[in-house]
């Protein structure tokens, strides 16, 4: 393993149980075999850091919403199933993610935060591609995928350690969807429309 790749591991290990504002350039060092001075070769701070963490994060979540099959129902799935495989695999990192990504300073933080409504946008358009008729609906469906697979970060670790997490996960998270479909909306939603 390179030195780089030790130091963003050591970085997520100590992140993750501190939080950002909790560990210092030597306990990072530290952690990854390196002394602080010679961790500075690699990463101006802790700051370069967290952004290199969440804008690796961030790319291979974006690259799965990228529509392959031409199909929205299959692209939205292989979406969906990405996401909670990630999130389940990387539970530390999408924490992080969670708790500390307010501490992003400049100059990282105003391109992560295009990136990150990019990715919004993303998921918006493959869930407005499979329900087309779901109107202002879409956006909140957005969040509610996101958050319900990224709520695996802080479950405890026997729940997240559950052989079957990846398919119940994915079944609860798109269970609702069908919802979206023309004319499934509430009561409420069909009083305001008529």
């Amino acid at each position: 393993m390179d030195r780089e790749r030790r130091i963003l591991e050591a970085a997520t290990e100590a992140f993750y149980e501190k939080g950002f504002h909790g560990v210092g350039v030597d306990e990072i060092g530290k952690r990854a075999g390196l002394s602080g001075p010679s961790l500075y070769r690699h990463f101006s701070g802790k700051d370069e850091i967290l952004a290199t963490l969440l804008n690796e994060a961030l790319d291979e979540l974006v690259s799965a919403t990228v529509p392959v099959h031409g199909d929205p129902e299959q692209d939205l799935d292989r979406a969906v199933r990405h996401h909670i495989t990630f999130a389940v695999e990387h539970r530390e990192l999408v924490n992080l993610y969670q708790r500390d990504v307010r501490s992003l300073a400049d100059p990282w933080r105003r391109p992560f935060d295009r990136r990150r409504a990019q990715y919004t946008a993303r998921w918006e358009e493959l869930l407005g591609h499979r329900y087309p008729d779901a109107g202002h609906r879409i956006p909140v469906a957005a969040q509610a995928i996101l958050g319900m697979i990224f709520s695996v970060s802080n479950w405890p670790r026997r729940t997240a350690r559950s052989t079957d997490i990846e398919e119940t996960l994915r079944l609860l998270t798109t269970t609702g969807l069908p919802g979206l479909e023309e004319g499934a909306g509430s009561a409420g939603d069909r009083a305001r429309t008529s």
